[in-house]
């Protein structure tokens, strides 16, 4: 079994996650105070959590037509995903 943890690899990032998360609170219409948030519900935290997810895992799509390069007048649809993994 894996153990999880949350604690942050790198300590300097705190601040910087910190107001991440308090950007992500705003967005999605969370009040969250500094220090601790235990009086808000678990639907809340997720949507917290959610939204910070969302802005650090952006996948984009890209779908063209092109023309096939082996057969004469055929094409085809080529799509591509690439995702940033920070």
């Amino acid at each position: 079994m894996s153990k999880k943890n949350n604690r942050i690899n790198v300590p300097e990032a705190r601040e910087a996650m910190d107001k991440f998360k308090m950007e992500a609170a705003s967005e999605v219409g969370v009040n969250l105070k500094e220090g601790y948030n235990g009086d808000i519900s678990a639907r809340e935290a997720g949507s917290v959590g959610g939204q910070m997810v969302k802005k650090m895992r952006p996948v984009r799509m890209m779908k063209f037509e092109r023309v096939d390069r082996t057969a004469v007048g055929h094409r085809f649809v080529a799509t591509y995903q690439a995702g940033l993994y920070l």
